[in-house]
């Protein structure tokens, strides 16, 4: 039965992730069409630089319309607000890792 009750969690586990890819892929770079008088600011920036790893999965994949980096955006604000989400999701890991001792 322990078998069975593992098989369980992890098919809701790959469930889980599976909805919470469909959703966030409504929120990717490139999707929504953003106008001339309100293009994304600091936290849009912020929100495609945490969602990047999905965006650029999509783009393997080949969906079309998916982008990594919004090229209509708000200028300034929205690169830091995505390179500050980027360095902090990739390179934030480096910072937590505890060095061994020999």
């Amino acid at each position: 039965m322990g078998e069975r009750r593992r098989r369980g969690r992890v098919l809701a586990l790959a469930l889980c992730l599976g909805l919470c890819a469909l959703c966030l892929s409504g929120c990717l770079a490139g999707v929504t069409e953003y106008e001339p008088d309100s293009p994304p600011g600091f936290l849009t920036g912020v929100w495609h630089g945490w969602i990047a790893p999905l965006s650029l999965v999509m783009q393997l994949l080949g969906v079309e319309g998916v982008r990594m980096y919004e090229t209509a955006n708000g200028g300034v604000l929205y690169d830091l607000g995505f390179y500050m989400a980027v360095i902090a999701g990739f390179g934030g890991l480096a910072l937590i890792r505890r060095r061994r001792r020999k």
